[in-house]
């Protein structure tokens, strides 16, 4: 995803799950080691979430050690737990006693997606599940159904997880990295049903992704599958970059990154989403000074390139999240209606 970030997964799978029997979730930990300067902009209307008050940038704590994305609703949120055990047996957290480096306590904020119709209702992400994420993390990681991934569906089609990362080539910001790791499992649609292209090849267009228009009885195919009828979805992820923000700089990444959803996801942010986005900054490359007004941030016009590239890493980590899913319970699968 990033240098100085790991990204790892666990979940469940049985081959014969349906709607409503067998398993099928899980959850994925993006681990910060050392600890990242954080925020995060929530913008859906059902949002489950952990920690998400702590990084408000007026309060005090402004590190976190790793971001949970699960599946499970409320329930998931368990899995933090197992995350936080982790964290504290390998000593990563804030250090509270001087005098002895186990004392400490791993800030793990997080989010879930409603995935509780995927496989059995009772079949959820627990303490465990964290654990052994957290434990998986490392720089090389798979994407699509996996993870909290898993149970995702992406409007009347499979959702996953996907990411993306670019890196600036010129102005204020050059050489600086921005990437995002996304679960789609929004209410909204994520392809065109005029042209079955996804909405989020706008920006780059259908050839960046390697896709064409599909055949006339493709698209008939495709716009005749049933709507979602959950009552709650919800699309969740991270955005990060290696440049040294403070948390409102965070902060302003992770709302900028929101226009993303909404270039890929069609509606995106809605009553029945919680669309939440966790920002990340590593701080390991210091932004060279760029001369501006002395009423203005002197990061500014790199916060601002950061803030567009992060809209636009969100909207491709959509993209690849679709293209990526395979199908799990029956749902078909972007790639099963419109074959590469």
């Amino acid at each position: 995803m990033l240098t100085g970030l790991l990204v790892g997964h666990h979940h469940v799978i049985d081959a014969d799950a349906t709607l409503g029997s067998g398993a099928a979730t899980g959850c994925t930990v993006v681990r910060a080691p050392g600890g990242a300067t954080a925020a995060v902009d929530v913008r859906g209307g059902g949002p489950g979430t952990r920690e998400t008050d702590l990084l408000d940038p007026s309060n005090t704590v402004r590190q976190v050690h790793s971001i949970l994305l699960t599946g499970g609703s409320a329930y998931g949120l368990a899995a933090a737990d197992g995350v936080m055990r982790w964290l504290e047996e390998h000593g990563e957290g804030i250090p509270m006693d001087p005098s002895d480096a186990s004392r400490v306590v791993p800030i793990v904020p997080g989010a879930v997606i409603f995935d509780l119709p995927v496989g059995a209702w009772d079949v959820r992400p627990t303490a465990d599940f964290g654990y052994r994420a957290a434990a998986s993390a490392s720089t090389d990681f798979a994407r699509g159904s996996v993870g909290a991934g898993v149970g995702a569906r992406a409007g009347s089609i499979k959702g996953g997880i996907g990411s993306a990362s670019l890196v600036l080539e010129d102005g204020p910001a050059a050489g600086v990295t921005v990437a995002a790791l996304i679960v789609a499992n929004p209410v909204g649609s994520v392809f065109d049903p005029r042209t079955g292209l996804p909405w989020g090849v706008g920006t780059d267009g259908p050839e960046f992704f390697g896709l064409r228009p599909p055949t006339k009885r493709q698209l008939a195919k495709a716009n005749a599958l049933p709507v979602k009828g959950t009552v709650l979805n919800t699309t969740i992820g991270v955005v990060a970059t290696d440049v040294a923000l403070d948390p409102s700089g965070c902060r302003r990444m992770a709302m900028t990154a929101h226009d993303g959803l909404a270039r890929a996801i069609r509606p995106a942010h809605s009553p029945l989403d919680g669309d939440t986005l966790f920002a990340l900054s590593t701080g390991a490359v210091v932004p060279p000074s760029v001369p501006v007004p002395p009423a203005f941030p002197a990061d500014l016009l790199i916060l601002d390139a950061v803030c567009t590239a992060a809209a636009v890493c969100v909207e491709r980590a959509v993209v690849d999240a679709i293209l990526r899913a395979v199908s799990v319970a029956d749902i078909p699968a972007y790639t099963d209606l419109f074959p590469r």
